[in-house]
């Protein structure tokens, strides 16, 4: 069985914010943009994996209101999903990221599982943890 990641979900409550923050100071590139009845459809991934899309998806769209309600609350918390971005420089992308004005969560630090890592929320909350491997 061959299994490869395409698509993974964020659930965000601003998309402008949300494409500022991961294309303007992520870098990432902007895959698809659609409105529709539902929602908006954004989807960004990195250059160098054009087979994975980052869905930043309308809080709590196609769910029961009591559902999209907690959803909402959830976010707000900052206690949904998160994902993790490998890098080679996870001091320089933590300046960068810093600068931005995002939530700092963690500074960099040397973790005993053979990482060094930072963690930030973005715009709606979401935990974006940043890793590099120790050589």
């Amino acid at each position: 069985m061959n299994l490869r990641l395409q698509y993974t979900y964020l659930e965000v409550d601003d998309h402008e914010a949300a494409l500022a923050f991961y294309r303007d100071v992520l870098g990432l590139e902007v895959r698809r943009d659609v409105n529709t009845e539902f929602g908006r459809w954004l989807t960004v991934g990195p250059g160098d994996q054009p087979e994975l899309g980052i869905v930043l998806t309308s809080v709590g769209v196609g769910r029961p209101p009591e559902d999209a309600q907690t959803l909402r609350s959830l976010l707000a918390k900052g206690s949904l999903a998160g994902l993790v971005f490998s890098t080679d420089g996870v001091d320089g992308v933590f300046e960068t990221i810093r600068a931005s004005g995002a939530e700092v969560m963690q500074e960099p630090m040397d973790q005993p599982y053979g990482v060094r890592d930072c963690a930030f929320r973005d715009p709606a909350g979401n935990m974006l943890r940043f890793s590099q491997a120790k050589s």
